[in-house]
């Protein structure tokens, strides 16, 4: 077993741009948010189908196999065979997962997978799956192993190893072991801890007991490629240009004469689902944009200019900005905050969707990781940390079908995608944003003033983060203005002003992330700044936390 507890997995990627405002559609409506659209996947797409156990680490190995360019999908591990062998695979991965093998209700792979004649690889969990259904043993070790261990390859002709050297290191976590393997399996390589870390049969079944998926396995990755291309037969078909072309194709036959309406945010994912759609239906989609008072400096301006002018979309420009502000008076609690954006949002854009006349589709920059948690067991029960806070759902009385053209992408994926269309950079790269805006980024009551302080302390912090040429390596970097003041010197006078919070972090998904370690003198040069060139403000801070235990965001 992995020993991950995953029970209370954080069921909001936090700082992404994802999901909708579809809850708070249904409380005000009082009726159920439109259906989602169900899996479709092209019959001639190769495609490895991996089971999800519940593994921390479960996005990360679809994630490898992506940047392997072989398209994957996650699937819970009590779906029916048939709903995997719908996808066609030409391999399946078994995740890890919390459980172990020999405890009564264990999760199982279904056992149709081993008559299948695909291949199939088992990772950490996933390897005592096939173990135990196919007639091995697992058993508690007696000696847990968890983080770095050395492999020991001692079968040089296994396709998984192909390449590597005969010894390298891998991420273990796990306190079951293999004390019987399966009739007709040898081991291919072992650990001082595990005398069978990587098991394989001639019927191509493979088991790890470690981690590849994991940057802690350096050269994971290279054998997660081994077994798509060596053993899986796969191309590397998989990429923007493919991708782009199909659902291109896809979306024409999907809306025909149809009209679509998009909420646009000047994010990366809401500019690529535009632009798809776009291509493929031209002036049928209507994209609206809602400024509602909580944007960055000159985003509005930058957002239009981009849609209207170099992709000439047809964008109607709402600006709401005192109506939300309204809304947010006396407000000091970030949950309600969040709330009474939504409501506000949901009631602007569905007065203007109205105003259009007969609309059939809504096409909203849905990603995968969202799909992922919304799917996996394991995040069923999480608990609510943040409501979703990104915008472009609608109720269901509006009769809207869904769009969702990157409902399968991951971040990186959506950026390549972008750059393929020939999208600005300045778009593909930006950093996420979330849709709340800077609500959440001030502590306390969002005010006017508190707004112009707020742009322009984050202002200069990405005005020298770009400077420093780290733009780009940070999952994102931002002011908040807290709602504590702080006594000061300026001029040999006394001040009392305003404390701002910087905060950079890196992260892959933003499911974890951790803070940025930003050289001494550009975080000089930001507090310089902001102090000398902010009026109220008197004093910098620096946030040093890691996501978990805080969030992202600091509301």
């Amino acid at each position: 077993m992995d020993n991950q507890n995953t029970s209370h997995r954080i069921a909001t990627s936090d700082d992404v741009e994802v999901s909708t405002y579809l809850e708070i559609a249904k409380e005000l409506h009082g009726e159920q948010p439109a259906p989602q659209p169900e899996i479709t996947t092209s019959t001639a797409r190769e495609t490895i189908a991996i089971i999800d156990f519940g593994s921390q680490y479960s996005h990360l190995i679809a994630r490898r196999v992506r940047e392997c360019h072989v398209y994957c999908e996650l699937i819970a591990y009590d779906e029916p065979w048939q709903k995997i062998a719908s996808l066609k695979p030409k391999g399946i991965i078994l995740s890890g997962g919390p459980a172990s093998v020999y405890q009564q209700g264990a999760p199982l792979a279904p056992p149709e997978i081993y008559e299948s004649n695909l291949p199939i690889l088992g990772i950490c969990y996933g390897m005592q799956v096939i173990t135990h259904q196919l007639g091995g043993e697992v058993a508690p070790a007696t000696k847990h192993e968890y983080g770095q261990a050395i492999l020991h390859i001692s079968d040089k002709d296994c396709p998984l190893f192909a390449g590597l050297p005969s010894s390298l290191p891998v991420w273990m976590s796990h306190g079951d072991q293999i004390v019987e393997l399966p009739h007709g399996f040898k081991s291919l390589a072992y650990t001082e801890n595990s005398p069978a870390a990587a098991i394989g049969s001639d019927r191509n079944i493979f088991g790890l007991q470690f981690h590849p998926e994991v940057i802690h396995t350096p050269q994971g990755k290279t054998i997660i490629q081994n077994f798509l291309y060596r053993v899986c037969g796969c191309e590397g078909t998989w990429t923007p240009s493919n991708f782009i072309s199909e659902t291109i194709e896809n979306l024409r036959e999907q809306v025909k004469e149809g009209r679509v309406i998009c909420a646009l945010s000047g994010g990366v994912d809401s500019a690529v689902t535009a632009t798809l759609v776009h291509r493929a239906v031209g002036n049928q989609l209507t994209c609206i944009f809602v400024n509602n008072g909580l944007l960055r400096r000159e985003e509005p301006e930058r957002a239009l200019r981009t849609f209207r002018d170099k992709l000439k979309m047809n964008v109607i420009y709402v600006d709401a900005s005192r109506r939300f502000l309204r809304r947010l008076k006396g407000v000091t609690d970030p949950e309600l905050k969040r709330r009474r954006i939504g409501e506000e949002f949901i009631k602007v854009f569905e007065r203007k969707a109205a105003q259009l006349g007969k609309v059939d589709f809504l096409a909203q920059g849905t990603l995968y990781p969202d799909v992922i948690e919304s799917t996996t067991k394991e995040t069923k029960a999480a608990a609510r940390i943040k409501t979703h806070h990104n915008v472009g759902g609608l109720p269901a009385k509006m009769s809207l079908r869904l769009i969702e053209p990157l409902r399968y992408l991951f971040k990186d994926e959506v950026r390549e995608v972008g750059l393929a269309l020939g999208l600005p950079e300045d778009i593909v790269w930006r950093q996420p944003f979330p849709g709340p805006g800077l609500a959440i980024r001030i502590i306390g009551e969002v005010t006017p003033e508190k707004l112009e302080i707020l742009r322009a302390a984050d202002w200069i912090v990405m005005n020298e983060i770009k400077k420093a040429n780290l733009y780009r390596q940070l999952w994102q970097s931002f002011a908040v203005l807290t709602d504590l003041k702080s006594v000061g010197v300026m001029g040999d006078y006394r001040t009392y002003g305003y404390l701002v919070a910087v905060r950079a972090v890196t992260s892959q998904d933003a499911m974890t992330a951790d803070w940025a370690r930003l050289p001494y003198d550009l975080l000089a040069r930001i507090s310089s700044r902001i102090v000398n060139e902010v009026p109220g403000v008197n004093r910098v801070v620096y946030d040093i936390t890691s996501k978990p235990p805080s969030t992202i965001e600091w509301e």
